[in-house]
């Protein structure tokens, strides 16, 4: 009886170890979650703008947010920069190409631990059919078991620059008037598929 009490005891961890073990899936909250941009122009100021479309899956094992898979895809025609005949240029051929280029996607190939809750997130991110290589600077804040309506949540702030040149947005080629420098932050909410 001794030895089926330790048995049973001893099956019950292991059950525990792979649940904890076992990767999970996450969707991107799209109410919580923000995919913003800022470039200069004239050389004095920043215009801003976000897309509203996108969906996006992680995949990770526990908290272990070395384990993570991102992947993402942006609807190019929901750029959102708050001025309608701006939006309708940056989709034009002058820049996105919207309409035979639909979509940006972004593929993890790696991401390395640098402290505490700071990691370095590669991809490959694919703008206009241009794919290359991009470094993200990520903050995990952490997980909540339920927010409330029962979902459990995780939550990243993504940041980076890119030169818009390296993808083939290439409108005003001095530069000057858009800068060729595009700052990208990524708010992020997460929901464990259920």
């Amino acid at each position: 009886m001794k030895k089926l009490m330790t048995l049973v005891i001893a099956f019950t961890f292991v059950i525990a170890a792979n649940a904890q073990t076992k990767t999970q899936t996450w969707n991107v909250d799209p109410y919580h979650s923000f995919l913003t941009f800022s470039i200069k122009h004239l050389g004095i100021s920043f215009v801003d703008g976000k897309f509203d479309q996108y969906q996006g899956t992680l995949k990770m094992t526990g908290e272990d947010v070395t384990t993570t898979n991102f992947d993402f895809s942006i609807d190019v025609n929901s750029i959102n920069t708050g001025v309608e005949a701006r939006d309708g240029h940056l989709k034009s051929a002058d820049f996105f190409d919207a309409a035979k280029y639909d979509k940006i996607t972004f593929k993890q190939t790696s991401i390395k631990k640098i402290k505490k809750n700071k990691y370095r997130l590669t991809g490959d991110l694919t703008i206009k059919n241009v794919t290359k290589s991009v470094t993200f600077e990520l903050v995990y804040g952490g997980k909540i078991d339920n927010d409330g309506f029962g979902n459990e949540k995780v939550g990243f702030q993504a940041t980076t620059t890119i030169n818009r040149f390296d993808f083939g947005v290439a409108y005003d080629p001095t530069g000057q008037a858009v800068a060729k420098e595009v700052q990208i932050t990524v708010n992020l909410e997460f929901a464990k598929q259920k």
